[in-house]
C-alpha cells in the first residue's frame, strides 16, 4: 500500500486501539483519547489494554502512531477519523449514553468539517440517521465491529467480516481500506443502509448471548438433576448445524458487549411483540441467581472469588458476570474475598482483596471460578465452576 492517508482514531479502547494498529501498518495515525495516562503508554510503546498482538506490534516499531489528548492536534488535516468512544447502557433512559460521540463530532467539525467520520461505536438502531441530521451533516458512516476482547486485533488482521453501514464509492473505499490492511484478505464485504448496519451489530451480539443463555440454562437443569452436563453438550453439538463451538457454561454472559447490547436492542423493540429477546436478557439474571444458591447450598465459611475478568488474555472486568454472583452471595450474607491482579486497592464491591495467591487459595474455603486456570488446579478440591471445557 503506498498511498498512505492521514487517519485519526478517537478513542484507544479495544476497538479503537485494535483499528488504530491495524491502519498503522500502512498509514499515519493519530490516536486521540481523554485520558493523558493511557495517551502516555501509548507514546512509549505499552498497551493500555491486554492484548497480547497489539503488544507485539507496539513493541515492533514498524507503526506510523502516536497518541495525544489534543482532539485538535488528532483531527486538523485528518482524512479519516474512526470515532471508538464508549457508549454505556443507562438504565435510566434504556438507551445507550451516545454523548462521547457527540462530543467527537463536534470537535471535529470544529477544526476540520471535509473529514468523513466513521462510528465504530455501538450505537441504537436509526442513531446514524438522526445524527446526521442532527449535526446537518452527510459527512458520517456507521460501521459495526465485530471483535473479542483480548483478541481484538487478531480480529481485525483476520476479520470475520466487512459490514459498513452506507452504499456508496466512499463506503467501499473504507471497506478496502480495512481488507487491505488485513492479513487475511478473503474477507465478506457487505455495504448496506447504516440503520440495518446498526441492526446487524445487535442482532449478532444479542444471537451470542442467546447461545451462552441457551448453554448456561442446559447446565442449569444438568446440575439440578446430577446429569453430566459436558455430555450433553458434546451430544447435542455434534450436530453441524449447532457446532462446537460458543458452548462452554459460564456464571452468564458478561462483559463489556453483550449485556448493554441485548437491553439496548430489547429497547429498540419498545411495541414491536416479542418473547425471546426480553427472555435472551431475563435469562442473565436467572443463571446468577441459580450460581449464587448453588454455591450458598455447599455452606462455604469463605468463599474467594478468582479473577473478575470475563475470559482469559483480557483485563477487562466490566459487568462481568462474576460480579452479579457477588452482589447475590453478599445480599445472602456470605463472606467473601478476591483474587485479582487487574485490581489496586483494598476492597471491591465491599469485599477485601487478597492479590497473594498462596494467600488466597490458603485462606479461602470455596474458590469460585468463571474460568479455571492452571495456577489454581493444585487446589481442585476447592473450586466451584461450570467450566466444562476449559475454554472461554
Amino acid at each position: 500500500m503506498n498511498d498512505k492517508k492521514r487517519i485519526a482514531i478517537a478513542g484507544i479502547g479495544y476497538v479503537g486501539l485494535s483499528n488504530a494498529v491495524l491502519l498503522a501498518r500502512f498509514n499515519n495515525v493519530v490516536a486521540f483519547d481523554v485520558s493523558a495516562e493511557r495517551v502516555e503508554r501509548l507514546n512509549r510503546g505499552i498497551a493500555p489494554i491486554e492484548d497480547e498482538e497489539i503488544k507485539t506490534y507496539l513493541r515492533s516499531g514498524t507503526l506510523s502512531l502516536q497518541a495525544t489528548t489534543d482532539a485538535a492536534q488528532a483531527f486538523q488535516g485528518a482524512e479519516l477519523v474512526i470515532i471508538a468512544t464508549p457508549t454505556d447502557y443507562d438504565t435510566a433512559t434504556n438507551r445507550f449514553n451516545t454523548s462521547s460521540i457527540e462530543s467527537v463530532i463536534g470537535d471535529v467539525l470544529a477544526v476540520n468539517r471535509d473529514a468523513l467520520m466513521i462510528i465504530k461505536s455501538t450505537v441504537p438502531v436509526g442513531y446514524t440517521a438522526r445524527i446526521r441530521t442532527t449535526f446537518d451533516i452527510d459527512n458520517i458512516i456507521f460501521a459495526p465491529e465485530f471483535l473479542r476482547e483480548g483478541h481484538a486485533l487478531h480480529d481485525n488482521l483476520y476479520p470475520s467480516r466487512i459490514v459498513v453501514g452506507e452504499r456508496s464509492p466512499r463506503a467501499q473505499a473504507f471497506a478496502e481500506l480495512l481488507r487491505s490492511s488485513a492479513i487475511c484478505k478473503d474477507v465478506p464485504v457487505l455495504l448496506t443502509d447504516s440503520t440495518e448496519a446498526e441492526a446487524i451489530k445487535l442482532f449478532s451480539n444479542t444471537y451470542l448471548a442467546m447461545r451462552v443463555a441457551y448453554f448456561n440454562e442446559l447446565d442449569s437443569y444438568a446440575a439440578s438433576h446430577a446429569l453430566d452436563a459436558r455430555s450433553i453438550v458434546q451430544g447435542i453439538c455434534l450436530d453441524p448445524r449447532v457446532g462446537e463451538h460458543y458452548n462452554n457454561p459460564s456464571f452468564g454472559y458478561g462483559g463489556y458487549c453483550l449485556p448493554k447490547d441485548t437491553k439496548q436492542l430489547l429497547a429498540n423493540y419498545d411495541e414491536i411483540p416479542q418473547d425471546l429477546i426480553r427472555a435472551i436478557v431475563e435469562s442473565n439474571n436467572t443463571r446468577k441467581n441459580f450460581i449464587a444458591d448453588s454455591i450458598v447450598a455447599l455452606k462455604p465459611q469463605l468463599v474467594g472469588i478468582y479473577r473478575l475478568i470475563m475470559k482469559s488474555g483480557s483485563d477487562n472486568f466490566r459487568d462481568s458476570s462474576v460480579q452479579g454472583v457477588i452482589t447475590r452471595l453478599k445480599e445472602r450474607g456470605v463472606p467473601l474475598i478476591i483474587y485479582e491482579p487487574a485490581l489496586t486497592g483494598e476492597s471491591f464491591l465491599g469485599c477485601e482483596i487478597v492479590n497473594d495467591l498462596a494467600k488466597f487459595k490458603a485462606r479461602a474455603s470455596l474458590i469460585v471460578a468463571n474460568r479455571i486456570a492452571d495456577e489454581i488446579c493444585d487446589v481442585d478440591e476447592k473450586i466451584y465452576t461450570r467450566d466444562l471445557f476449559r475454554s472461554n
